[in-house]
């Protein structure tokens, strides 16, 4: 078996955590990520092909509501007109418009749907990115990217289902969806605040705000 390293933190020591009929899982002992190897992703192709079965647009209020919970707590702390990057928004980009909404300036960024790679060379406010993270297969490498775009005292505002123990993991939906391919824990988080130095808060049960120190 070739030797796995884990892809937020590099390292390789690394056990088994669960097997389905599908996949297999592993957990990092350093940063504690659940993850899926390389060899059992899907190809961008198929990838695609999952994300363009998703249903969610702009008149949807059920997803309004689902993402008010990211979006309000934000709005909160963000001085007006601000400038945000909505990274993985998807082709209904909800969050943007609902932030839009509130005076707030939001550029768009997914690589399927709104693929243009100028947004990236600019810094922002804020960068929010809901539902995404756990379909990263190189987290540390757009982490990094998303906290150099960050200007101080910037916040990152995640959304994401968190792993709680391997008992429940067995039984968990979130993980049978095969773009899910990395998962992420409050320990993970943890880690991440330390490593990067900064803030970490949990704003909700799957909503997570992680704040560069203004300088």
């Amino acid at each position: 078996m070739k030797e796995k390293s884990c892809p937020l933190c590099d390292c390789t020591k690394i056990s088994h955590y669960h097997q389905d009929k599908n996949r297999d899982y592993w957990q990092c002992s350093s940063c504690a990520l659940v993850f899926v190897a390389a060899e059992q992703h899907l190809n961008r192709d198929e990838e695609k092909a999952i994300y363009d079965q998703h249903e969610n647009d702009l008149v949807d209020q059920g997803y309004r509501r689902f993402l008010s919970r990211v979006c309000e707590p934000l709005n909160a702390r963000l001085s007006a007109q601000s400038l945000g990057l909505d990274f993985g928004c998807g082709p209904a980009p909800m969050l943007a418009t609902m932030l839009r909404e509130f005076g707030h300036d939001v550029a768009l960024y997914d690589l399927y749907y709104y693929p243009d790679e100028q947004v990236l060379k600019h810094d922002y406010d804020f960068v929010c990115s809901t539902e995404v993270i756990e379909h990263l297969a190189q987290p540390q490498t757009v982490l990094r990217l998303w906290l150099d775009l960050l200007r101080p005292g910037g916040t990152l505002a995640l959304m994401t289902k968190m792993v709680i123990d391997v008992q429940r993991f067995a039984t968990w939906h979130y993980k049978n969806d095969p773009t899910h391919i990395a998962f992420y824990s409050k320990e993970t988080f943890a880690y991440i605040a330390e490593r990067f130095g900064l803030d970490l808060e949990f704003i909700a049960a799957d909503v997570i705000f992680l704040t560069k120190p203004a300088q």
